[in-house]
């Protein structure tokens, strides 16, 4: 970039005039004086022409990269008066050795490079290397450093993105990556059933009869429903009558009240919707097709909501694809309800925001497979995602992300966010008007949207943008103002390094202005609910991750404590925070959920802290939602443990659902493992009651030692009775895109949707282990052939199509042949032996072949979208 376009970057060209000029070449000079004014070209260094590569040395005896800088100009890299600024999810250490570069962390994920004195630039052409270590495995290119850019040190609040930076393949043979044939192994047992042979909707019904003949749905068929369920018969007009070509009519009919029968014999789809079922359960449908119609019957809108879902579940799967005039529908009957009333999608929008098209298209899909509550967790230290127009410095700073030296007026580019605020998924947020209509479409769903307001912890965005606050109004000399929201202790001396390496991320629990900060936001969202006409009972605040170190050296915190005769530590400090939320929230009839952190209490065992589930609380109705179970770590129990003290406990274990976790040990996908590997498996086998049971896998993706659960509390009757449900994760550290978004979240939310969906299976209840087997992989075989059958090849076109994960194939050698495989029966395989990437075109695999020499395999959807291609040498 020459010196004249980064001025530039400040005054659009366009808009200069005569003095502007003259400004202009005024700064250029005075900045940069080793310009030569009576030359036509000039010495200052154009980014553009950085070219950077990061390279991966391996995991042994320490994990070791570095990157190569080289020069792509005519001129030379300067030897001073740049930093360079990345984001790195692993914590990096300066290796031996280097005497030029030098590498720091800054806050959060946000890492600088700058040069030492020994640096004498780089010349043209030339090279340098900048060896560096990881403080932990390195497993895929999650791992790699993104985001970089650089700032000049004449331009301090700029930074220009370094486009011509790569990454290498990661190769490690001291790491046992998954193989093709170890691919093969795991899918070997799933059978192939013909399509015939599978059930017809999705999630599981509890009962469910396929029975002869079939109901013609075309645009002549119209709905009657009963008056109460008015909205829901304009759901159901809508939504077919966008696979119709002619729209489909409703009536009100309230004759039908004491009506059996279908009046006659025309293409009806239903003839009523009725209440006749008054005793079934709040979410519990009946549906029943047949050749001369279609009834779906249910005690409230909600279970009639559910009954069309699993209406549309039946409909062929290609039906989505284009208008048609009529679509065939099998006769059938069911009678279904849901295990569990709490199934939950925890999106994570603070990390890397989602527009509200996305949502309204992921609520779209929560709908089609009947969850029932979206999570959305609005707040972290790298964003505040919702307007509260009382306290617009929330979004005015809080939801920018971009190049800042002090965090005044946005906060800094982490997760590869850039330089420059909006052209990426760390700026953006919804304004009240964004989140009513969010709000609205969740509630013709059936979905309740919970609010979650990450706090104390967690909180940077909140904080900063309350320092913006107090800073404008101070300088205006409204002191008083100024402190009304403070969120920190100007005076706190305290040293503390978060889960996610921030140092400045924990509000003041013992200032005031934090309470009237966090009122001021309960009652704005409670307003925005009910102009939504939205249900809300809840709102999620937290409470994870607060570090050891914080608080300790807060005056306003030792203060308290010595004032306040209930709080003895600096420990009680949390009870205090917690016992004053929940209190704002219950004279707002509305109660407290937190993660586990809400319920436990500390306290000493051998000397050495302890947690415990926390006997004060119990009487608060919170609901904790319990992430760590983690396998190999020593909690394997905690979500039980919380159960049978007596807290209602929402199933969010990290063993089997987090959804933003890799899919597998594989070096090309994309996703955290610190929490373990995750395919669809995870969370299908999970059993909610007993899911020691069915853990196969440690948080390294090791086989589990059994002993992990030895000694571990086992959930009682009781304990059942207090799991309000189960919940999917999907964190955004990684979504940086919605195509990521797609990737990582399907098709394992249908693993989750018929776990939380279906009554108890067979094999989990089981006692012999090897019928409990038999019955499990007949279950796994039939589920893979469902999802690969009916509900891929229905989410290619549903809700405009979702880009879901294609797995990659299995590839193993036997007897001189080649066997390939796929985890989804019905999915296209191709392969190619010229050395070309397979299309949809490519010669498809239908049973074991000899060909020698390359092969390449690869997975296709029903749109010719291929998966990641897998190669057979020989």
């Amino acid at each position: 970039m020459t010196n004249l376009s980064k001025i530039e970057s400040f005054i659009p060209l366009h808009t200069w005039n005569h003095q502007t000029w003259i400004t202009a070449l005024f700064l250029m000079f005075s900045i940069y004086p080793h310009i030569n004014c009576f030359s036509q070209t000039n010495d200052f260094f154009n980014e553009k022409k950085l070219s950077i590569k990061w390279e991966f040395l391996g995991n042994k005896p320490q994990s070791r990269a570095k990157f190569v800088f080289i020069n792509n100009s005519k001129c030379t890299f300067p030897s001073s008066g740049w930093t360079i600024y990345f984001s790195s999810c692993k914590g990096i250490e300066l290796a031996t050795g280097n005497s030029e570069f030098s590498v720091a962390h800054l806050n959060g994920d946000i890492y600088r490079l700058f040069p030492e004195r020994t640096f004498r630039g780089l010349k043209p052409g030339e090279s340098k290397e900048f060896y560096y270590n990881y403080d932990d495995l390195v497993l895929n290119q999650t791992s790699a450093p993104c985001g970089l850019y650089i700032v000049w040190s004449n331009f301090p609040e700029k930074g220009f993105t370094l486009p011509k930076f790569s990454t290498s393949l990661i190769r490690d043979s001291s790491v046992n990556f998954l193989t093709p044939e170890e691919i093969y192994e795991k899918n070997r047992k799933i059978c192939d059933i013909p399509p015939s042979k599978l059930p017809k909707i999705f999630p599981t019904p509890v009962c469910y009869e396929e029975r002869n003949g079939e109901f013609l749905l075309n645009s002549d068929t119209r709905v009657y429903f009963d008056p109460v369920f008015q909205k829901e018969a304009i759901f159901l007009q809508n939504e077919l009558s966008r696979l119709l070509k002619k729209r489909i009519s409703v009536f009100p009919d309230d004759s039908i009240m004491n009506d059996q029968k279908f009046s006659d014999n025309s293409k009806q789809i239903f003839r009523k919707i009725t209440l006749k079922k008054r005793n079934m359960a709040d979410e519990a449908y009946q549906l029943s097709v047949s050749s001369e119609g279609i009834e779906i019957a249910g005690g409230t809108c909600t279970g009639i909501f559910w009954g069309i879902q699993s209406l549309k579940s039946l409909l062929p799967p290609t039906t989505w694809a284009a208008r048609q005039s009529e679509v065939k529908v099998p006769a059938i009957t069911v009678s279904d309800f849901p295990r569990f009333k709490y199934r939950s999608l925890l999106c994570d929008v603070a990390r890397n925001f989602k527009s509200k098209e996305q949502i309204m298209k992921v609520l779209d899909l929560m709908a089609l497979y009947k969850l029932n509550i979206l999570h959305l967790h609005l707040v972290d230290d790298e964003g505040w995602r919702l307007e509260i127009s009382s306290l617009p410095e929330l979004t005015e700073v809080g939801a920018k992300r971009g190049h800042t030296l002090d965090s005044k007026t946005r906060l800094p580019p982490s997760f590869a966010s850039g330089p420059e605020p909006g052209k990426s998924m760390g700026t953006g947020y919804y304004s009240r008007s964004d989140f009513i209509k969010i709000l609205k479409y969740a509630t013709e769903r059936h979905i309740m949207v919970i609010p979650e307001i990450e706090s104390p912890g967690h909180s940077r965005a909140a904080i900063k943008a309350m320092d913006a606050r107090y800073e404008k109004l101070l300088r205006q000399g409204k002191k008083e103002e100024a402190e009304a929201y403070l969120l920190r202790d100007l005076n706190d001396q305290s040293v503390y390094c978060s889960a996610q390496a921030w140092t400045d991320n924990v509000m003041c629990v013992a200032l005031p202005s934090t309470y009237q900060f966090l009122r001021t936001v309960i009652d704005e969202i409670i307003e925005i609910y009910e102009e939504a006409d939205a249900p809300l009972n809840t709102i999620h605040f937290g409470g994870d991750e607060v570090p050891e170190g914080a608080w300790k050296k807060s005056p306003a915190c030792l203060e308290l404590i010595e004032h306040d005769t209930s709080l003895h530590t600096i420990d009680d400090l949390w009870y205090y925070y917690f016992s004053k939320i929940s209190a704002m929230l219950k004279v707002r009839d509305l109660f407290l959920s937190g993660w586990e952190e809400v319920a436990l209490r500390k306290t000493l065992l051998d000397g050495k802290k302890h947690m415990i589930p926390n006997p004060g609380f119990l009487s608060e109705n919170f609901q904790v939602h319990v992430w760590n179970n983690m396998i190999g770590w020593g909690a394997e129990d905690l979500p039980y443990r919380l159960a049978n003290a007596g807290y209602k406990v929402v199933l969010s274990c990290v063993s089997n659902n987090y959804f933003d976790l890799a899919y597998s040990k594989s070096p090309d996908e994309p996703g955290f493992y610190w929490g373990g590997f995750q395919d669809i498996d995870k969370p299908f086998y999970f059993v909610p009651f007993d899911y020691y049971k069915t853990t196969k896998e440690d948080a390294a993706g090791n086989p589990a030692n059994p002993e992990y659960f030895l000694g571990k509390d086992r959930l009682t009757d009781y304990g059942k009775s207090n799991i309000v449900g189960v919940q999917g994760l999907l964190w955004g550290e990684n979504l940086r895109s919605n195509d990521a978004m797609e990737y990582l979240l399907l098709p394992k939310l249908l693993g989750l949707a018929e776990r939380a969906w279906a009554k108890d299976p067979k094999w989990a209840t089981e006692n012999d282990k090897i019928k409990s087997q038999n019955l499990y992989d007949y279950a796994w075989s039939e589920f893979v052939n469902i999802i690969g059958k009916r509900e891929l090849p229905r989410l290619d076109y549903y809700s405009g199509g979702f880009k879901y994960r294609i797995p990659p194939v299995g590839v193993i050698r036997e007897n001189g042949k080649i066997l390939v495989n796929n985890q989804f029966p019905g999915l296209a395989i191709c392969y190619t032996t010229d050395g070309t990437e397979p299309t949809l075109q490519s010669t498809k695999y239908f049973g074991p072949i000899t060909n020698k020499g390359i092969i390449k395999f690869k997975a296709f959807d029903s749109l010719g979208r291929g998966g990641k291609t897998t190669e057979s040498v020989q």
